[in-house]
């Protein structure tokens, strides 16, 4: 099994999902989260003062799916949250050795 873990703009998390769904994946995680990588931030104006925003929103989502299928969803990931621009993102694939269903205890291969 791989965990996919993208982190992209918030606006594109339903086009990923949609695109993910397709595929037959439905399970994911989505987190708020906050950073910068080519985009450095960009400079804000709030209440007449102009301040430097470094930390931008994104979104993290995060993916459990087999090995056969790892290619071809982190495709559709990036097809789906591809504008272009810097920004649009990034894709981290890390193997999982194991995991549990809580409720029952069950080890899922």
């Amino acid at each position: 099994m791989k965990l996919i873990k993208c982190v992209v703009r918030p606006n594109k998390v339903d086009e990923i999902k949609d695109a993910l769904s397709r595929l037959n994946i439905s399970g994911m995680t989505v987190t708020e989260v906050r950073g910068h990588g080519h985009q450095k931030g960009h400079t804000a104006i709030y209440r007449g003062q102009e301040y430097n925003v470094s930390l931008l929103p994104k979104m993290e989502i995060d993916i459990v799916v087999a090995d056969e299928i790892a290619d071809e969803a982190v495709r559709v990931v990036i097809q789906a949250a591809r504008t272009g621009e810097i920004g649009d993102g990034r894709v981290f694939i890390l193997p999982v050795d194991q995991s549990y269903r809580i409720r029952t205890g069950e080890r899922i291969l």
